[in-house]
């Protein structure tokens, strides 16, 4: 649609009435000004409704613009003629198509785009022809606050309803020459450094010392510690009887946060929770086209809409090689305007390059001058990595997926600054092993998007616990108290662990917990014959994190000692269900574990073999005799697992995903998004958290068209050790 009348054709067959941009054919002897956001002319029709999209438009010599709010209505009173017919400023003719932006004011009066802009950025906001005073004025950032080759996205007057927005980024966009349109984003020039991200809401830092921490933030970060409890296998054991690989466990439960209400959609102030800077980087490879495309671009919006305005994000795009759309900005309302077109902008073409999109993502945060507490990366991907990985999708393809996240963000990778990607397969055709791969070794989450409209409240659910983190480099100590004894192993899933050589020292680095997050950790100790005492003390465990508000390092108040009696004789031992639930637990990953690797080397008769022994196992445990919810759970998803292995065609299809996402949420204890088809005990919502609850209750509550509510719908969580759900 290269023409004018092409674009009001296809308006009237719509039946759409709303603001249009058409490229209209440059003058050759106009000469573009440096200060127009574009080499175009802008056409304005009369707006009746409220203006339902506005993409990036490209000029003929591929530059993105985007006209002011203001310069797509004609007032409805007044001559224009007159006015209209010459710039008030410099006095030279106002014509459509001579290669100038025209800014027309509520007042009627018309400029150049490039001539008020100068005026405006000086402080002028009176209309040089009448002198009424503008609400409106044009928008344009000094040079130096963009990338090279970029320009500004101007501010327009969205609604600030998020029902609305959402719906929003669902509607089509006036589009180029598509071709055109994707090499321009692509191919234009970036700056060989990322250190143009927007400085912080510095009014609300709290100094290093913590000494001007707010009455609300101490509330609600500074006076509450993590809670440490401890339960040991047994509370008595015979005097005269030692004990190998006796189990105890500690559980750690992270303090409230501020939870954010359903009802207010506003986010909450600075001081009320850590902000992040956050980075999307987005697959728009030919295969996105369509359908994901549009409910990607409603997803991220949605993220963009409750981020507060001292959250900071960045949006990168990549398909054959990786652009950044949007440089690392603070989502004030005027960000979050930029943010939403930038995404609206988006346009599947190309391959699959992830390794390209997340090498930008990380120089983005890598680069940044200045930080906010929490960071993370967000990945989307419906394809393969056809540019980085060589090797297959099988369980020895490890190294090659290494190659996909830049070393500098690996857990392992010496920055000193940890940086997850939470990665997110979406479809059936996505690379489930890489994807897995790549949050693994960041220290995100993976979760695998079976159903397309599910992408929202998977985002949701990942930005609620991002969101809410009250917790950083949360520390465990453990040291033997009595000197008979020794620590034989650490069961912590993926989490790092240490222990010294003589056995009588470890530690587990837990990292970041959310508000309300909980881990639980097994510790097996060999306890020696003991007839000195009746009362024996086994560990100390002490907990440390640093509040991500104040900056200040939190040691537990108490240290959590475990104890058991020495009697010289004991009836029939009663085992905590406490421990008995977590190895359930830990067996129940050992198997899917076990499963997945016999399935990716061709024996899927044996991974179901597995898997059902497992699922045997279980029922004759302590808690499946007491109809624990986590034992029934358990039992669902290892039996959901042997349905996805019943042919080589449902493993590859959906099986590998749901496995490997199975895997990474209970090896991190963290919730995760992934297809599901058993009863409302599955476990697809484990480890959610009560603010990740709030934040997908938002997104599912949202008016989002004619969606069915059956492919949008994302189960309530499940508590593991079955307390009562906080509301």
């Amino acid at each position: 649609m290269g023409s004018g009348s092409k674009w009001r054709k296809a308006k009237l067959a719509l039946g759409l009435n709303m603001c249009l941009y058409v490229p209209e054919a440059r003058d050759r002897d106009s000469s573009p000004s440096p200060s127009s956001p574009s080499s175009n002319s802008t056409i304005t029709t009369t707006a009746t409704q409220p203006r339902l999209s506005d993409a990036v438009s490209l000029s003929p010599s591929g530059q993105a613009t985007s006209p002011s709010s203001s310069a797509h209505r004609l007032s409805k009173s007044g001559n224009p003629k007159s006015s209209k017919r010459t710039c008030a400023i410099c006095l030279t003719s106002i014509k459509l198509g001579h290669g100038h932006a025209i800014f027309t004011a509520e007042c009627s009066h018309s400029f150049h785009f490039h001539c008020i802009t100068s005026n405006v950025k000086h402080g002028n906001q009176i209309c040089p022809v009448c002198r009424a005073k503008w609400k409106e004025v044009p928008f344009q950032n000094p040079a130096s606050d963009l990338p090279p080759g970029r320009s500004r996205i101007n501010g327009v007057g969205w609604s600030r309803d998020d029902a609305w927005m959402t719906i929003l980024q669902q509607l089509p966009s006036p589009q180029l020459d598509m071709s055109r349109q994707v090499n321009s984003v692509f191919h234009a020039p970036e700056p060989s450094t990322f250190n143009d991200d927007e400085v912080l809401n510095l009014q609300d830092e709290v100094p290093e010392n913590g000494n001007e921490t707010t009455t609300e933030t101490a509330e609600n970060n500074c006076s509450r510690t993590i809670e440490v409890q401890t339960y040991p296998e047994v509370s008595a054991v015979p005097s005269a009887v030692s004990h190998n690989n006796f189990a105890i466990l500690i559980h750690l439960k992270a303090p409230r946060g501020r939870h954010i209400s359903c009802q207010n959609q506003m986010p909450v102030s600075q001081n009320s929770r850590a902000p992040v800077d956050l980075v999307t980087v987005l697959d728009v490879s030919g295969s996105m086209a369509g359908t994901k495309l549009a409910l990607l671009k409603r997803a991220v919006g949605f993220v963009i809409q409750n981020l507060g305005p001292s959250d900071r994000l960045s949006v990168i795009a990549f398909s054959s090689t990786a652009r950044r759309l949007f440089p690392l900005r603070r989502m004030t309302e005027t960000g979050r305007q930029e943010a939403l077109q930038a995404v609206n902008s988006l346009a599947s073409n190309g391959g699959t390059n992830i390794a390209e999109g997340l090498k930008k993502g990380a120089k983005v945060l890598l680069d940044r001058q200045w930080k906010n507490p929490v960071g993370s990366i967000i990945l989307l991907s419906d394809g393969q990595d056809t540019y980085t990985v060589t090797g297959g999708g099988g369980a020895n393809s490890r190294t090659d997926y290494k190659s996909l996240l830049p070393v500098s963000i690996h857990r392992d990778g010496g920055t000193g600054y940890q940086i997850p990607v939470h990665a997110f397969g979406f479809g059936a055709d996505h690379d489930a092993a890489s994807m897995h791969s790549i949050s693994e070794i960041s220290g995100g989450t993976f979760s695998f998007i079976e159903a397309e409209g599910v992408i929202q409240d998977a985002f949701a659910q990942c930005i609620g616990g991002l969101l809410s983190v009250v917790a950083q480099e949360v520390g465990v100590k453990i040291e033997c108290v009595h000197p008979g004894l020794q620590i034989t192993s650490i069961k912590a899933g993926s989490y790092q662990t240490s222990l010294m050589a003589d056995g009588r020292t470890g530690s587990i680095d837990v990292g970041d917990l959310y508000a309300e997050e909980e881990r639980d950790f097994l510790v097996t100790v060999d306890i020696p014959a003991n007839v000195s005492s009746k009362e024996m003390s086994l560990l100390m465990v002490k907990c440390a994190f640093r509040n991500p508000i104040t900056k200040e390092m939190v040691i537990s108040d108490e240290p959590s000692e475990v104890k058991i009696q020495r009697p010289a004789m004991t009836g029939q031992p009663v085992v905590s269900i406490e421990v008995d639930r977590q190895r359930n637990r830990l067996r129940s990953a050992e198997a899917m574990a076990e499963a997945r690797a016999a399935a990716e080397h061709g024996d899927l008769s044996n991974a179901v073999s597995l898997l059902e022994s497992c699922r045997r196992a279980l029922s004759e445990t302590v808690s499946a005799r007491a109809c624990d919810k986590l034992c029934i759970a358990l039992c669902a998803e290892l039996k959901e697992m042997q349905e996805r292995m019943a042919s080589r065609r449902i493993y590859e299809s959906s099986g590998r995903a749901y496995v490997l996402s199975g895997l990474s949420s209970h090896s991190w204890q963290r919730a995760t998004a992934r297809g599901d088809s058993t009863d409302s005990s599955s476990l697809v919502q484990a480890y959610q958290t009560p603010s990740m609850v709030d934040m997908v209750t938002r997104s599912q509550t949202m008016i989002l068209g004619n969606r069915p509510p059956s492919q949008r719908k994302l189960r309530q969580a499940q508590s593991f050790p079955g307390r009562p759900q906080p509301r």
